[in-house]
């Protein structure tokens, strides 16, 4: 319980700190977010009215107290661009980044795992030197141009896979999953091939134990001693990999939600960034780090559950 806690002391404080540095980011930042939606004609008497309206002219202090008030209610003000509640244009575009991002995952884990135990089990395989020789050149390819590669390839060859636009899970699980599946695999194998190596090796690493040899030497079944044995001591590293993994998933969004054309939680942070509304992209990096430091919470209890030590 006490490590419950102070994981969860540190998750509040992780909150605390990424708000201050949003909102003092956003105040030294170029740019008029009032000119820019009133339009360089506008005169100071509708500069100053406007800036009233949406509190600007607090002093800062002020300003940072009323945003976290309402943070943490889920209001967090409304869009200069759009003319409406921060929560609702969120909540409007996240089930298409959380679609994204699970699926990216999903591919993942069922790809990198299962392929990193294989080659451990036989190191200096050819397999292994292949295996390796791919995932080094797909760390290095940028999710831009890989996502360009498989729109031309794959995209424009096979008619299941939609280029663009987002069709809704509850219009057609087949429609959602063709304008999903591209877009998730560009995000998917740089991170399949991090994956794999990290897993490769932990799994390598552990096989070479004391226990391992002991343990065959008494006769346990290969498949018990990787599951029960191997695999529980390899996940520690592979757990960290993953939590950054998934940091790394939600950030790709940003970039593979533009070439693909999704109307995600990044094509709409470039949009508010494009046009300073400083509200909307307040909001939304609150709402990222809230995902990605919740999931790493979930990660340090899965580390206590796994080794019991790490409690101590």
């Amino acid at each position: 319980m006490a490590y419950f806690i102070r994981r969860l002391f540190l998750l509040f404080i992780t909150l605390v700190l990424v708000s201050l540095i949003t909102f003092a980011v956003f105040q030294i930042i170029p740019g008029d977010p009032i000119r820019i939606m009133l339009g360089p004609e506008a005169d100071e008497t509708q500069i100053e009215t406007l800036e009233k309206e949406l509190g600007l002219d607090q002093p800062l202090h002020i300003q940072y107290v009323d945003w976290v008030g309402g943070a943490i209610t889920g209001d967090f003000g409304k869009s200069i661009r759009f003319s409406r509640p921060v929560s609702d244009l969120i909540y409007d575009r996240i089930p298409i980044t959380f679609s994204l991002a699970v699926l990216s995952v999903i591919l993942v884990v069922i790809i990198a795992i299962p392929l990193g135990i294989y080659v451990a089990k036989k190191p200096n395989s050819l397999m292994d030197y292949a295996l390796s020789t791919v995932t080094q050149v797909g760390m290095a390819i940028p999710s831009f141009w890989l996502g360009m590669l498989l729109i031309l390839y794959l995209g424009m060859t096979f008619s299941f896979f939609q280029i663009s636009g987002y069709v809704p899970w509850s219009e057609s699980i087949l429609g959602a999953l063709g304008t999903l599946i591209l877009p998730a695999l560009t995000i998917a194998i740089p991170q399949i091939a991090v994956s794999f190596r990290y897993i490769r090796t932990s799994v390598l690493e552990q096989m070479q134990r004391d226990y391992v040899r002991t343990a065959r030497s008494k006769g346990m079944r290969e498949g018990s001693l990787m599951y029960r044995h191997v695999l529980r001591n390899a996940m520690i590293p592979i757990l960290t990999v993953f939590g950054l993994i998934f940091a790394e998933v939600v950030a790709g969004t940003i970039i593979v939600e533009q070439v693909f054309g999704l109307p995600g939680l990044g094509s709409l942070l470039i949009t508010a960034i494009s046009y300073r509304d400083f509200p909307l992209v307040q909001g939304i990096v609150m709402y990222i780090t809230l995902i990605v430091v919740f999931i790493n919470f979930i990660i340090d209890i899965l580390y206590s559950i796994i080794d019991p030590r790490i409690r101590l």
